[in-house]
């Protein structure tokens, strides 16, 4: 508890940074995904294959490349200026969105084929017809997988620790230079990742609840 306590600042400023990274990533992530996921399923061939060339690139690139890349590359392109963690936020939410479009793609694949011949037969097109229609229903059929999905990038906001991102990864390295045991500060950063997981997890049990319901 000593380590804790004496060292609370640290820990403050490293998970209200892999916080920020979080909600930021998952709303453009999210975004995102949704635009890939609704490409991949577009009766538009051209469409379809950006969409498809998209996923296969970037999700079997690894992520420590894109953070390379954004902390490295980037600045050499003479474009704005970003802080780091603003390019953090952008390389977490390129690579997330790949696996957010394909648990929505899956999700489409649950929804009647009638319900979208219903909306094309009343005058719909694509689009409207997805984003009113299919996506509601097929989001609802993927809760679990997308909160996994949150899961997984809330612990990759990690690897910006090793891109001058402090974030919950480097606390470690800052309480070392106290002299702190580097085991029991990465017992506590472990704790309080696992608190942050349950409560995913939690709101994860209460939409399932809720839409379950509805339905």
């Amino acid at each position: 508890m000593d380590v804790l306590l004496d060292n609370l600042d640290i820990f403050i400023r490293g998970f209200k940074t892999t916080i920020v990274l979080f909600l930021w990533s998952a709303l453009f992530s999210t975004a995102l995904g949704i635009i890939v996921g609704t490409m991949r399923v577009s009766p538009v061939p051209i469409m379809r294959g950006v969409g498809t060339a998209y996923v296969n690139l970037i999700r079997n690139t690894p992520l420590t490349l894109l953070f390379f890349f954004f902390a490295f590359g980037y600045p050499k392109l003479d474009l704005w200026d970003m802080s780091y963690e603003t390019l953090a936020i952008i390389a977490l939410s390129i690579y997330t969105a790949t696996y957010i479009a394909e648990v929505l793609r899956s999700g489409f694949n649950t929804v009647p084929v009638g319900q979208a011949e219903a909306a094309r037969a009343i005058g719909l097109s694509f689009v409207p017809t997805m984003t009113t229609v299919v996506l509601p229903q097929a989001f609802r059929a993927v809760i679990p997988p997308f909160m996994s999905v949150l899961i997984a990038l809330l612990k990759n906001t990690t690897v910006a620790a090793g891109f001058s991102v402090a974030e919950a990864g480097a606390i470690r390295a800052y309480a070392s230079e106290r002299g702190e045991p580097a085991m029991i500060v990465l017992l506590w950063v472990a704790l309080f990742f696992v608190i942050l997981v349950m409560i995913l997890a939690f709101i994860q049990r209460r939409l399932e609840e809720r839409w379950r319901v509805a339905r």
